[in-house]
C-alpha cells in the first residue's frame, strides 16, 4: 500500500489501516463499551480490559501460592520473590 496522509495533521502512515487507527484516536471515538456494570466507553480495547478488571476485582496474573492477583506479569514475577 502507498503511504497515506492523515487529513487532520501532517503525519504520514505506511498503510491505510494505520491511518484508520489514527483517525479513531483523533476523533476520540469510544467504541469499546463496558458491558459489566457502568456502560463506560473507551477508545481502545486494552483500556476497556483494564477497566473491567476494576469491576471484577481480579487481575489476569495470579500467584498460585497465595492467590493474590496482579495487573502485569512483571509485578507477579517480583511478587514470587517474597515467597
Amino acid at each position: 500500500e502507498r503511504p497515506t496522509l492523515c487529513q487532520e495533521g501532517s503525519q504520514n502512515f505506511g498503510q491505510s489501516s494505520d491511518l484508520g487507527v489514527q483517525q479513531h484516536i483523533r476523533t476520540k471515538e469510544k467504541s469499546y463499551k463496558c458491558f459489566l456494570e457502568c456502560g463506560k466507553s473507551f477508545s481502545n480495547s486494552p483500556d476497556l480490559l483494564i477497566h473491567q478488571w476494576v469491576h471484577t476485582g481480579k487481575w489476569p496474573y495470579e500467584c498460585e501460592e497465595c492467590r493474590k492477583s496482579f495487573s502485569q506479569s512483571s509485578i507477579l514475577i517480583h511478587h514470587h520473590k517474597i515467597h
